[in-house]
């Protein structure tokens, strides 16, 4: 009797802790989704978009006398087009952190490669919007003949270099990808090698020749370069190698 009695509460509890276990709901491991391969297309985007805005919409060298009877729509295009490349930028930004995170979070480079795309943004939204104010004060334009010879001068004068500036950043962005791909191998070794050189371009203009502005011409380019090396290549940061 005595051992009837122990097999029963044995199995009684035995049963009561398998019921009690089986009860307990179970939890699936989440399901992390494959980064898209698509999201550098937005810096090739910001790149052509900013590189007609930037370079294609430059108005000739002109004296005071000449600064308000430009033509307004080169103006007004530029900084239309430059406010999209303004958008892409900050979208890139933030594609690109996240793809950073998920395989070197710890990683100050590739930080500095988001940031630098920010600050573009940044700047570009000045640079822009300088383009716009000038198509705004113009003969044709919404607001034409309030400024003076001198008001448009200045504003003529902010145009010459001021979209150009602004893409310091994104040469600054090409630096740290470079050396993400020598030291880190988060991309390429060829994307390494054609990002070293917006920075060689810009370092030389600078200190040379005290040109401010040629990050304006190589950085669109290498944005376009990279981006699209960046979608169809194969690269530890998209998760394709």
């Amino acid at each position: 009797m005595g051992d009837a009695a122990g097999t029963t509460k044995t199995g009684i509890h035995e049963g009561v802790t398998m019921t009690a276990i089986s009860a307990e709901p179970v939890t699936e491991s989440p399901v992390i989704a494959r980064p898209s391969r698509a999201w550098p297309l937005w810096g090739l985007a910001a790149g052509v978009f900013g590189g007609v805005a930037t370079v294609f919409t430059t108005q000739p060298h002109v004296g005071p006398d000449a600064a308000g009877s430009l033509a307004p729509g080169a103006y007004h295009l530029g900084g239309a087009l430059g406010y999209v490349a303004v958008a892409c930028l900050l979208v890139l930004s933030a594609c690109w952190r996240t793809a950073a995170h998920r395989v070197a979070p710890d990683s100050a480079a590739a930080r500095v490669v988001a940031d630098g795309f920010t600050a573009s943004a940044a700047g570009l939204s000045l640079g822009y919007g300088w383009k716009l104010a000038m198509a705004l004060y113009l003969p044709g334009g919404l607001n034409q003949h309030e400024f003076g010879k001198e008001g448009m001068y200045f504003y003529y004068m902010l145009n010459d270099f001021g979209s150009y500036l602004g893409w310091l950043g994104v040469v600054v962005a090409a630096g740290a990808v470079a050396w993400l791909g020598f030291r880190s191998r988060l991309v390429s070794i060829w994307l390494a090698v054609v990002s070293l050189l917006p920075v060689l371009a810009v370092l030389g203009m600078s200190l040379g020749l005290s040109i401010a502005g040629y990050a304006g011409i190589v950085g669109p380019v290498w944005l376009v370069v990279a981006s699209a090396g960046l979608a169809l290549g194969r690269h530890r940061l998209t998760g394709t190698r």
